[in-house]
């Protein structure tokens, strides 16, 4: 009778945690990475120019964290799908990730940043400047794309907006996909590229093993 009641307390303690948490359907990547060919295909279709001016520039020229219903903002929609593990429930208080930049693992989402892959200011010194706000926001947003990650804060701050011809992710590892996620947020968006970021971003996808 005692192993009978403990076998039933057990089954409602798995299923009590199965509705409060996600385990296994966590993505440990963003969407839509291109191969490496197709990577270094687009790579050699963007247009290369020199970099433009910073000039009018402003974080709130991209609205970023768009709600994205059920109380969750782009944010949390990133938290939750980069996660371990993670409560279902928006705002995200609770979870566990990999940083894929760093290879750190962290248990509270405040020591995580979600990483736009091409910075607000690298996009707008590559053509964003002429977009509309709409636009903007649509790229500050995009989860349809490898456009957002989370990411260590830590990594996230030391990285700024840089392009990688000056950051690239400490993991070595990490450094592959890295790069075919901006070569494809570029290709996606239309935006331009410098001569020494795209050397930088050969030399990555062609030390690229897939």
């Amino acid at each position: 009778m005692l192993k009978k009641c403990i076998s039933s307390l057990f089954a409602i303690v798995l299923v009590a945690t199965s509705l409060h948490f996600t385990t296994s359907t966590a993505s440990a990547l963003p969407p839509n990475i291109p191969s490496k060919a197709d990577a270094l295909s687009k790579l050699n279709a963007l247009t290369v120019q020199t970099e433009g001016a910073m000039t009018g520039y402003s974080r709130d020229l991209f609205p970023h964290w768009s709600s994205q219903g059920n109380g969750c903002n782009t944010r949390h929609v990133v938290l939750k799908r980069d996660a371990d593990s993670v409560v279902d429930e928006c705002p995200v208080t609770t979870g566990k990730w990999y940083s894929y930049y760093d290879g750190i693992t962290f248990t509270s989402p405040s020591d995580i940043d979600i990483d736009h892959v091409v910075p607000l200011a690298e996009a707008w010194r590559s053509g964003a400047s002429s977009w509309t706000t709409t636009k903007r926001q649509s790229f500050a947003n995009d989860l349809n794309g490898p456009q957002l990650i989370a990411v260590s804060a830590s990594s996230n701050r030391s990285k700024g907006d840089q392009d990688p011809s000056t950051w690239q992710p400490p993991r070595t590892g990490a450094r592959c996909a890295y790069a075919k996620m901006w070569v494809e947020t570029k290709s996606r968006w239309g935006l331009s590229l410098q001569s020494t970021e795209k050397t930088a971003l050969q030399t990555a996808i062609n030390a690229c093993s897939y």
